[in-house]
């Protein structure tokens, strides 16, 4: 399995991107939680999730400081 590419990431809405770091937050808590109780069998998994939520994370703040600098621009003016 490979991990997941960011372009899938950047093509989501704003409402999809939240959604979507929810849901990975709590897949991570999910497979923590089959780790605790000796469950879990695709270790690699971890890797994936946590990539996963820093592309979201990122794409998440991309987006925020493209709208703060050109709003804080007008202010300064």
């Amino acid at each position: 399995m490979a991990l997941p590419k960011i372009e899938e990431v950047r093509k989501l809405s704003d409402e999809e991107l939240a959604e979507e770091i929810l849901a990975t937050k709590r897949k991570l808590f999910d497979l923590r939680f089959q780790q605790a109780t000796r469950q879990l069998e695709k270790t690699h998994e971890f890797k994936h999730t946590r990539h996963r939520i820093a592309q979201l994370l990122t794409v998440e703040r991309e987006r925020q400081l493209n709208i703060n600098p050109s709003s804080t621009a007008a202010e300064e003016a």
